[in-house]
């Protein structure tokens, strides 16, 4: 495959990269310090004051394929995109790209009804509120889905949920107003994959307890706003379930394809940039009479490192382009792929520049210690490697069914 950028993708490029030189890599600093002191429960002022300046220049929802709320980009064309936006932590917030409210976003667009799109959909595309998205527990092995014990029961008009959540990302943040629920509705049904239902429910309903923030590697605001919350008795009205009972699983899966794809385009970024500090201060510093960069170990590392990225980055194209010419579901053999290969690579390029920078390298002044945190996260997130890996293996047997 040869994926050649189109006149519009190569014009965002550039507006794209002349944004995060004037604005995003000079506020990183502040950035980090605001999530330091300020923590995970507050509003950081410098992503407040950078949104608008992206939305003036229409960087905004680049993310939504094919949609007339996006730039109406395929997978394929967001991709370089989404990688020069994950070059920063500060970055995709700045856009209306970030996890988890790209995931929900696509949700309430494909699977709301028209009310629920408008008193939520609509605040979310416009930046104005934050979401969550409750699919983790802490009781139960939540890389099976199916696991979840969390009850969304019916009661007249209403459904009454009860669950404990945790790794709930965002939740701590004062803007976040709406979370995607996943529970069982029916656990008794036969089909496993059709026991769980999503519900939407607002942040500042009675029964809705955010317990704590929970750390990434002992950061608090950054990388992630992870946290715990606790559903009680929480009533809202049968209006709020999403696509209908049972059909949970399917949403769910829905949402992870791009969710996926597009954490492996902004890892890529995270390995580009912090290959491009590893080369620097490779060159800089000096170690044994010679610059480090001379040290053949160091080269070794850089050029693993080049082709590791370039391996990743070809991988996540291929994945993008099935998605938008044969879909989601026929293309998860590539999205686990990636799943995969995307974060190890990235552990592996960050660690190394780690390695380079020497002690300066664990601590917080040259972005690497939270880029290995992000890094080392995503092979857990959205489904954790062991899990990839057998579906990977599976749908490569399948192939050989009829000759074993």
């Amino acid at each position: 495959m040869f994926y050649e950028k189109s006149e519009k993708v190569l014009q965002l490029t550039a507006r794209l990269e002349a944004f995060m030189d004037r604005h995003v890599y000079p506020n990183e600093a502040r950035f980090y310090r605001e999530a330091e002191e300020l923590g995970p429960w507050k509003i950081y002022p410098v992503v407040e004051e950078l949104k608008p300046l992206a939305k003036k220049e229409g960087l905004w929802n680049l993310f939504l394929p094919a949609s007339g709320h996006g730039a109406g980009l395929t997978n394929l064309e967001y991709a370089p995109l989404c990688e020069i936006m994950g070059r920063s932590h500060l970055a995709p917030e700045l856009f209306n790209c970030n996890a988890p409210d790209t995931g929900n976003m696509e949700v309430l667009e494909r699977y709301g009804t028209p009310e629920q799109q408008e008193r939520w959909l609509k605040p979310l595309l416009a930046g104005e509120i934050r979401s969550c998205f409750a699919m983790t527990e802490p009781a139960v092995a939540s890389s099976d889905a199916t696991n979840i014990e969390s009850s969304i029961v019916r009661d007249g008009n209403e459904y009454v949920i009860n669950g404990h959540k945790w790794y709930t990302t965002n939740a701590t943040d004062p803007r976040c107003k709406i979370c995607i629920f996943m529970g069982k509705t029916d656990p008794a049904n036969p089909d496993r994959h059709r026991q769980q239902s999503m519900i939407l429910v607002p942040m500042d309903t009675p029964g809705v307890t955010v317990t704590r923030a929970l750390p990434v590697f002992g950061y608090y605001g950054v990388p992630d706003r992870a946290s715990e919350v606790l559903f009680k008795n929480v009533r809202v009205p049968v209006s709020n379930m999403l696509l209908g009972e049972g059909r949970g699983f399917e949403i769910a899966q829905g949402r992870l394809g791009p969710g996926r794809i597009h954490h492996c385009m902004r890892l890529i970024g995270l390995a580009e940039r912090s290959l491009e500090r590893m080369c620097i201060r490779a060159s800089s510093r000096v170690a044994f009479g010679k610059p480090i960069a001379e040290q053949t170990v160091t080269q070794e590392r850089i050029a693993e490192a080049r082709i590791m990225i370039e391996q990743a980055r070809l991988l996540t194209l291929n994945a993008a382009y099935k998605m938008d010419t044969v879909g989601n579901k026929a293309a998860r053999m590539e999205i686990a792929m990636i799943k995969v290969a995307v974060p190890n690579m990235a552990c592996q390029v960050i660690d190394w520049a780690m390695q380079a920078h020497g002690g300066g390298g664990t601590s917080n002044d040259f972005g690497l210690a939270t880029a290995y945190a992000t890094a080392r996260l995503l092979r857990l997130a959205d489904g954790p490697d062991e899990v990839h890996r057998n579906q990977i293996a599976r749908l490569e047997l399948k192939k050989y069914s009829n000759r074993a």
